[in-house]
């Protein structure tokens, strides 16, 4: 089976999985909704505040969501031991993890869809002259999280203590990704609006990284 068709499977039975069950969407949207709204009344920003504040405490609630929606990547697939039946299957390991890595991208992507206008609801945050850019950020720093992310939960699904494992994984790897998309919106947010193109280089940087890594180590990241 070939490279692409091997991860549009996979790709196509996560996002079934998904669909039909709408347990880890419905759950992040819920959690990452309230958290926003807890900050919101917890600071109560100005407009001049919120430029400043408001991206980092946007992309601490994506950070939880990431953490959410990552988790169960690989876990739910120990129960049938279905992960040592794609393991034995005669494709390439990294089109595993590449469907895993483009499911949870676009479960993300789809969260920052409906997270962004409730952000600017809250924050009181003008988004129409910057939408492009700031989807840019968004869409960089979701790649950073889902391909970093779902490199570690397979790390992290042969771990006993697997639900502490990942965070502790996570953090200190997406440090970059989460500062170079809080420094560029926090530009953009600016009066007058300035995108940074350092941090959009570090965003891009620390993306191919990550995906490079999840390739040449996939198939020992697979392994029991």
């Amino acid at each position: 089976m070939s490279f692409a068709r091997a991860a549009s499977t996979i790709l196509g039975k996560e996002l079934r999985t998904e669909f039909r069950s709408r347990e880890l969407l419905g759950t992040t949207l819920v959690f990452v909704l309230i958290v926003l709204a807890l900050f919101s009344f917890a600071f109560d920003p100005t407009r001049e505040e919120s430029r400043h504040f408001g991206p980092g405490l946007l992309w601490l609630a994506l950070l939880f969501a990431g953490s959410l929606m990552l988790q169960p990547s690989f876990v739910r697939e120990q129960s049938n031991d279905t992960l040592a039946a794609l393991r034995l299957a005669p494709v390439d390991p990294f089109s595993i993890l590449a469907g895993k890595i483009a499911a949870n991208f676009l479960f993300l992507l789809f969260v920052e869809l409906i997270l962004l206008p409730v952000f600017a609801m809250f924050y009181n945050v003008g988004l129409t002259a910057v939408l492009g850019r700031v989807v840019l950020v968004l869409v960089l720093g979701a790649a950073g999280i889902s391909v970093s992310g779902t490199v570690f939960s397979a790390v992290a699904a042969q771990a006993r203590m697997r639900e502490l494992m990942l965070p502790l994984l996570l953090l200190p790897a997406l440090t970059p990704v989460l500062i170079a998309s809080t420094e560029e919106m926090v530009g953009l947010f600016g009066n007058p609006p300035e995108t940074q193109t350092v941090w959009l280089v570090v965003l891009v940087c620390c993306d191919v990284v990550f995906l490079t890594a999840a390739w040449l180590f996939g198939e020992y990241l697979l392994e029991e």
